[in-house]
């Protein structure tokens, strides 16, 4: 992990003492642990940052978002303030290349965005521990039109350069995940590499059938607290160590059909028979491709943990 995440993580984490924090606008406190001395943020620019939000809880800290977990940075336009001592009003306060740690007011975040409050909040805070790593600053008196080409250029080229980068480390990713947990993989000619746990009964799914599975997916990186990166889940504890559960989904085995699913996926569910269970690492050739989708980036690399239960 590079040192200026190290950094903004301990911040986010509340190892900084909350007498060093200033009094910002309304009920903002904020603390800068770095400033390049470049302009300040304005209404109107657009601004490419890393942040990681986090909730006070009574079981403990729990992080809503972490940008660096999902190796997949902000893009934030500036626009006005909905309320004093807002997140906009909090960017306004850094430059280019500056961090600073923000506690910003549940009751008024929740007010104005129209999103509910998040359950189980200790305080009334929320804690925003921000780098900011680009300003596409608009120039004074710019007609808008103008400036929103800009934007749009700005945002590809970063886009570009995300899908680029991805896509020269994939086969690293899968190399160093294989390597930190000690994998004895086969590979099949597709590329997908496996590891059989039981291989179940004789009978095997086609692309027709419906498939009773449950399954977690995750990402070949670890998250900065060194758990395992969870993005999807049939598991119940699973989902709420991850901090990806929601009342609304239904933890248990789950009806897929399989022609529907993802190459990698449909190649590793037919490795086994019913009682199976197997560990994929999936190429993103295999998976969700240069495209990518939802919570997946371009060019990712996707770990399944899979039990077959029935096939239908």
């Amino acid at each position: 992990m590079k040192k200026g995440v190290i950094i903004l993580l301990a911040a986010a984490l509340g190892l900084s003492a909350c007498n060093r924090f200033e009094k910002g606008e309304g009920d903002m406190t904020y603390k800068i642990y770095n400033s390049e001395g470049k302009p300040k943020i304005q209404e109107g620019d657009f601004v490419k940052l890393n942040g990681i939000q986090i909730i006070e809880t009574k079981s403990g800290d729990s992080t809503l978002v972490n940008t660096y977990d999902n190796e997949r940075p902000a893009f934030f336009p500036i626009g006005k303030s909905m309320f004093k001592g807002d997140l906009a009003s909090a960017l306004k306060l850094l430059g280019e290349g500056d961090s600073a740690v923000f506690k910003l007011n549940l009751d008024s975040m929740a007010k104005y965005s129209g999103q509910p409050k998040p359950a189980g909040a200790k305080d009334n805070f929320s804690t925003f521990t921000i780098k900011i790593e680009k300003v596409l600053h608009k120039a004074t008196n710019e007609v808008d039109s103008t400036f929103e080409k800009k934007k749009r250029s700005f945002f590809e080229e970063e886009y570009k350069a995300l899908i680029a980068k991805n896509k020269a480390s994939e086969a690293s990713k899968i190399s160093k995940y294989i390597a930190d947990n000690s994998l004895k993989t086969q590979t099949t000619a597709s590329g997908l590499q496996y590891i059989i746990e039981a291989p179940g009964n004789a009978q095997r799914a086609t692309l027709t059938d419906t498939i009773m599975v449950d399954y977690t997916g995750q990402f070949t990186n670890k998250k900065a607290d060194g758990k395992i990166n969870v993005f999807d889940t049939s598991d119940a504890k699973i989902a709420k160590d991850a901090g990806i559960y929601s009342p609304m989904a239904q933890y248990a085995a789950r009806p897929l059909v399989l022609g529907q699913l993802a190459p990698g996926f449909i190649e590793g569910v037919q490795l086994i028979g019913v009682g199976g269970k197997i560990k994929i690492i999936v190429p993103s050739k295999l998976g969700y491709g240069e495209n990518g989708g939802g919570p997946i980036n371009p060019f990712t690399p996707l770990v399944f943990d899979i039990s077959l239960k029935s096939i239908k």
